[in-house]
């Protein structure tokens, strides 16, 4: 556990507009301190006067306009703050997204999503009371205590000592407390994401859990982890109230430090009026930030805690052999500088490539050509290695060892056209977002978004015009299933295609591949990945229809097991164990080398 501090210098870099809030509440905070001089030199003075039965009515007025002052500074401190939260917890949560999408889908299927969903979500709103509570008192506190002293020192040194020794213990005792604290919010915090993760995986398996009969069960577990939750919060709100109870202690004790003298000082004629009740006023504005930031600081841990974990999340790189491990975006966006595109009749090669995901060796020491027009099947058991070659291909998984080499046409050794799509040690390449625009990929499992059908079939090419939508469905022959639905292609998905059978999900992938061939210029790639598993034989008739006709004439790796789709390939390799080999040639193609 690292001791939390009260700012996060990271936050700097990383939201460069906070540097601009962080400036105006300070000058606030010096504004406020000069209120706060003025506003109690001018009671003291009214005071002092009525006493004597007169009404200083210019000390009067400068106490109500000081007054008034003072409440105009706390709204502009309050809105200063609030934008400021608006401004981090927007760009925060764009970082996390982004840091999400280059790590890549190898990279998230690691993590729980409802863990991830959580620090987006609830945990970043926590900063709400980190920004708006805590850290305009932060700033007060270093302003208004100078202030104060150093008009003390010139009313009474003696007094200003007292408040100058005792205004130290406020920070000690509430910095012995908020280590207690920062460990009991970080097991809140652990057990909110769990609570959270867990909850997002009951509600997604909720068929299966009710199918075998372990819904009611699961309704328990959740019931505890809340519990636990619950739990975890109270203790850290004891610890809250006993911060506030010792800081309150602490500082009622240093002002009757003060007090007692300035009292007995005042009978003995040792000191006027007016200087005393200077001094009273003022000594409680001295303590009061530094208590009040106590307080509030353990009311924004969580937010803290999850600040930490977004910068850490958002900043971290990726090891280049773990799970999922991606390259990081490059393009225009990247380093500021300009990379190549591949050559639209370029060739790949793997390399020697080797994907070690720590647990498991996915590939081994693949070395792999594929030449522009060709169609390659790849088979294998499930978990050989077969998803792993295409998340190479994708861009969304960098080699231990090796590369992958977009080429000249010919691509039967290294040239100086050459340029790197991934490497175990370079991570400089091609443009990955301009290369991904060339592929259309079909996954084993096309994930459809609660959206209309058009819109979903528009990933393929966000800017599609509706004609080429149309011909995109025809083509994957999807037509009949959009003719049923009640609003045609504009009619709204629930979750992952709810209201979709597996096989009419399938062709709305296959729609997306034709419309982003349509707009991906010359030579696209095509990666299919077990399109047609898990569908019955009608199913599996109408996507291999719309397959073969994806595939003709274009550059496709196919990952298949049904005899129907290999025959629609060039060369069958097969990979096993991370290891491939060519097993056959279905259709000749004497120039292509493949070896492993």
């Amino acid at each position: 556990m690292s001791n939390r501090r009260p700012f996060d210098p990271r936050l700097l870099r990383r939201v460069p507009a906070t540097r601009r809030h962080l400036a105006v509440l300070g000058l606030l905070g010096v504004g406020a301190a000069v209120l706060i001089i003025t506003q109690a030199t001018a009671l003291a003075t009214v005071l002092a006067e009525a006493i004597h039965g007169r009404l200083d009515r210019a000390a009067l007025a400068v106490f109500v306009a000081t007054v008034a002052a003072r409440a105009g500074l706390v709204w502009a401190q309050g809105v200063v703050a609030a934008r400021s939260a608006a401004a981090v917890k927007a760009a925060l949560r764009v970082d996390l997204l982004d840091a999400v999408g280059r790590r890549g889908p190898g990279w998230l299927a690691g993590q729980r999503a409802g863990t991830i969903a959580t620090l987006t979500g609830r945990g970043l709103d926590a900063l709400d009371a980190y920004f708006t509570g805590y850290l305009p008192q932060l700033v007060l506190s270093l302003t208004v205590p100078i202030a104060v002293l150093a008009r003390l020192t010139f009313a009474d040194w003696s007094s200003a000592l007292i408040v100058a020794v005792t205004l130290p213990l406020i920070p000690i005792f509430g910095a012995l407390l908020g280590w207690q604290a920062q460990a009991a919010t970080e097991r809140q915090w652990r057990r909110l994401s769990r609570l959270g993760g867990h909850f997002l995986d009951m509600v997604a398996g909720l068929p299966t859990l009710r199918a075998f009969g372990r819904a009611r069960a699961q309704v328990d577990v959740v019931r505890r982890m809340a519990d636990g939750h619950r739990r975890a919060t109270m203790s850290t709100l004891r610890i809250a109230f006993l911060s506030a109870l010792v800081l309150e202690l602490v500082a009622t004790l240093s002002v009757a430090l003060v007090a007692v003298p300035i009292g007995l000082r005042l009978l003995g004629g040792g000191l006027t009026l007016q200087t005393a009740l200077l001094v009273l006023l003022l000594t409680p504005e001295a303590y009061l930030p530094l208590r009040t930031a106590g307080s509030r600081f353990h009311a924004s841990m969580e937010g803290l805690t999850a600040l930490d974990e977004a910068l850490t999340l958002s900043t971290r790189e990726t090891p280049g052999a773990g799970p999922g491990a991606t390259t990081t975006a490059r393009g225009t966006a990247a380093a500021g500088k300009s990379v190549p595109t591949p050559a639209p009749d370029a060739a790949i090669r793997l390399e020697s490539v080797t994907v070690d995901y720590g647990r498991t060796i996915a590939l081994r020491d693949v070395s792999l050509t594929i030449r522009p027009g060709e169609r390659i099947a790849v088979v294998g058991p499930s978990g050989a290695g077969k998803s792993t070659l295409l998340g190479l291909l994708l861009g969304f998984v960098t080699p231990t060892d090796g590369r992958v080499v977009v080429g000249g046409a010919e691509a039967r050794s290294a040239s100086p056209g050459d340029q790197i799509l991934v490497d175990a040690a370079d991570p400089t390449g091609v443009d990955l977002d301009a290369w991904r625009g060339r592929i259309a990929w079909v996954p084993q499992r096309a994930h459809l978004f609660a959206a209309s059908l058009a819109d979903n079939i528009r990933l393929g090419h966000p800017d599609a015009p509706a004609d080429a939508v149309r011909r995109a469905v025809r083509a994957a022959n999807l037509d009949d299933v959009v003719a049923g639905l009640p609003d045609g292609l504009d009619t709204l998905l629930g979750e992952r295609g709810h209201g979709l059978s597996s096989g009419q999900r399938q062709r709305v992938a296959l729609a997306r591949a034709f419309l982003r061939v349509e707009f991906a210029g010359p030579a696209p790639l095509i990666l299919l990945d077990e399109p047609t598993a898990r569908l019955d034989g009608a199913a599996e008739a109408v996507v291999l229809d719309a397959t073969r006709r994806l595939v003709a004439g274009r550059t496709a790796l196919l990952v298949a097991h049904r005899p129907a789709l290999l025959r629609e390939a060039d060369r069958v390799l097969r990979v096993d164990d991370g290891r491939v080999r060519e097993l056959s040639a279905v259709r000749p193609a004497p120039d292509v080398v493949a070896t492993a």
